[in-house]
């Protein structure tokens, strides 16, 4: 059975005892969280660019003004950086996806939302979703379960969500929510686009993708073609942008 790796406390695991003292420890604590997470932030941007490889933790340390040796302050390793750095977004995606499910509300809403979340990630996290593709391999073999365990996760709960939404067999819906997922995660490859049209744009692609023919000839797929139509009008997104991905 694999289980989670070890990751370093959070911030607000320091000086919980309330014994004396306690309060300077929880400072200290939140500085350091505050700290791991910008070293986190700068390695993904440095991996995205250079590759794990290529990469070294004086190279990440220099970006946020801490020497080499200090590094070891919050990591082990360059590759227990990496461990953690992917643990840490593949965590967030399983977490914000139960969110969006334990909204509630009608099967379109929840996958409106899950889209939305993946969307809220990748746009905003773009070297992180660039390293999680690409260094997969340059785990350790714990981290690497634990993230694939963690993917698995992911991808189950979207299909539980589509599979009540849309009734396909699970397989397919299955291949569907990858292809979503696929679509979603090469946008930091794409061309140049503006910004604020970019999120609108990728939602209208990734609402199709995971719909099944049958359930796009029905009559339920025209009257949400209607509600989107409407929703993104009232976003100012140009409807002939979006239109190609919601034709029957």
């Amino acid at each position: 059975m694999v289980t989670a790796p070890q990751s370093h406390p959070s911030a607000s695991d320091a000086g919980s005892t309330g014994a004396p003292g306690a309060l300077p420890a929880t400072r200290r604590g939140a500085a350091k969280a505050a700290r791991r997470a910008e070293l986190l932030t700068a390695a993904a941007k440095l991996m995205a660019q250079r590759g794990f490889a290529a990469v070294r933790l004086e190279d990440i340390g220099a970006v946020v003004g801490i020497s080499g040796p200090a590094m070891y302050r919050y990591f082990d390793s360059k590759s227990d950086l990496l461990d953690q750095l992917l643990i840490d977004v593949s965590e967030r995606l399983v977490a914000g996806g139960e969110e969006a499910i334990a909204a509630g509300g009608r099967g379109e809403q929840v996958l409106r939302r899950l889209i939305d979340f993946h969307i809220d990630v990748i746009v905003s996290k773009p070297d992180l979703i660039t390293v999680q593709d690409r260094e997969l391999l340059s785990l350790s073999d714990d981290a690497r379960h634990w993230v694939r365990s963690l993917q698995r996760r992911y991808v189950e709960r979207w299909v539980d969500v589509l599979v009540a939404h849309d009734p396909q067999v699970r397989s397919e819906a299955r291949v569907r929510v990858h292809a979503v997922f696929g679509l979603l995660n090469s946008s930091p490859r794409l061309p140049d686009y503006p910004a604020q049209d970019l999120r609108p744009l990728l939602a209208a692609m990734a609402w199709v993708a995971p719909q099944s023919t049958s359930f796009q000839r029905s009559e339920a797929w025209r009257l949400l073609v209607e509600q989107q139509q409407i929703l993104w009008s009232q976003q100012w997104v140009p409807y002939a942008q979006i239109s190609p991905y919601l034709k029957r």
